[in-house]
């Protein structure tokens, strides 16, 4: 067995590795996005819903109780979110192409 040999073999062998544990943790992502993603369209609904609106307004007037966690009522972070998730699904889309563009399933 000559040294190249040896080298490839624990090169392959840390790809092998590496790309087991990068797929285990997309597709642990995977499952945890798909539980919630129902969450995320009503979310999504709710902040171009006149409901969000009228929310908004009774925070702005002081209505709401001061403890009471109301990042979903900041214009940005819903829009943020929105912005952010649409992006990823691009990504994701991108990345399947690539794939399957680069080897025939």
């Amino acid at each position: 067995m000559s040294k190249a040999q040896v080298e490839r073999i624990k090169k392959m062998e840390s790809y092998l590795d590496e790309t087991g544990e990068a797929l285990s943790e997309l597709a642990e992502a995977l499952d945890r996005y798909e539980k919630i993603q129902s969450k995320y369209y009503k979310l999504e609904e709710y902040y171009s819903s006149q409901k969000w609106m009228d929310d908004f307004e009774a925070d702005e007037a002081g209505k709401l109780p001061e403890d009471l966690k109301r990042g979903v009522l900041s214009e940005d972070a819903v829009y943020d979110l929105i912005t952010d998730h649409r992006e990823l699904m691009a990504r994701m889309q991108r990345a399947v192409l690539r794939c399957m563009e680069e080897k025939e399933f």
